[in-house]
């Protein structure tokens, strides 16, 4: 098998499942099964089936409804703090590469301070500050994400300034600003997207993580973390409550790291080789 059709698997697979999750999550602006806040104690712990696809809640609320509406939390938090960690860690990223001495140092040692805390540690001291919720979860996870993009874009771009074409600019009167944003991040595109991808995956993991500790979004928020929270007591009585939320997790965990893998293997040059 060569690598393409390795590559394509794994891109075409991921692909389905987020777009799955993604129309899931922006069909239910408009619509869901259920009312997503609305009991039904009668119908309270229903296994799947029937006029509930996927089983109740303990409330009564319909899982897939719930499901759904939680597929907005999820991917709107680990997009938005993605985008802030890219906002920021590449510019510091291509200016620590492009300024060597004391602002490499110090954006490198910033790095260093901001990875002792995961984002975990960071969201227990927001909320304790300004109290839980799905705003304080972005900015959490966004701050874990900036070194990671930062120290990615740096050693990404160090290797390119040696390079001729880099000197050639450089010899045509073009700026350390220019240069970077004309020659080097065009050219390290394709390791930011695989990567951002890599980190969408970890932030719906992170929301997850954050919520089922109460430090992501609120009630009546949906969130797939709080539904695993709410279900660990009742697991044994109806396992569908810890089940879906967490096939959900998976699921979209799985996708996003399949089409991390695929474009990594479509992008990077040097994976491209058919094996024969």
């Amino acid at each position: 098998m060569s690598g393409g059709r390795r590559a394509s698997w794994s891109f075409l697979t991921g692909a389905v499942l987020v777009s799955l999750f993604a129309i899931a999550a922006l069909v239910s602006v408009i619509w869901t099964p259920h009312d997503v806040s609305g009991m039904n104690i009668s119908a309270r712990m229903k296994a799947p089936g029937g006029d509930y696809l996927l089983g109740t809640d303990h409330f009564g609320r319909d899982m897939l409804s719930m499901i759904m509406a939680g597929a907005q939390t999820s991917l709107a938090v680990a997009i938005i703090a993605v985008g802030i960690g890219m906002a920021a860690g590449v510019p510091l990223g291509l200016a620590a590469a492009a300024n060597r001495g004391w602002l490499d140092e110090l954006i490198m040692r910033a790095n260093d301070l901001a990875f002792a805390f995961p984002a975990l540690v960071i969201a227990i001291l927001i909320t304790a500050v300004f109290g839980p919720s799905a705003v304080n979860a972005i900015i959490a996870i966004g701050i874990f994400n900036i070194p990671v993009f930062a120290r990615l874009t740096r050693g990404a771009a160090l290797s390119l300034w040696t390079r001729e074409f880099i000197l050639a600019a450089r010899v045509a009167g073009k700026g350390a600003v220019r240069i970077s944003a004309e020659h080097i991040l065009p050219n390290i595109a394709n390791l930011l997207i695989v990567q951002g991808t890599i980190q969408f995956s970890l932030g719906v993991l992170a929301e997850a993580g954050l919520s089922y500790v109460g430090l992501g979004a609120q009630p009546p928020t949906p969130s797939w973390g709080r539904m695993l929270a709410d279900s660990q007591t009742l697991v044994g009585l109806a396992p569908h409550l810890a089940l879906v939320p967490g096939m959900a997790i998976i699921l979209s965990v799985l996708g996003l790291n399949l089409l991390g893998d695929g474009l990594r293997d479509m992008l990077d040059p040097k994976l491209r080789v058919v094996r024969t």
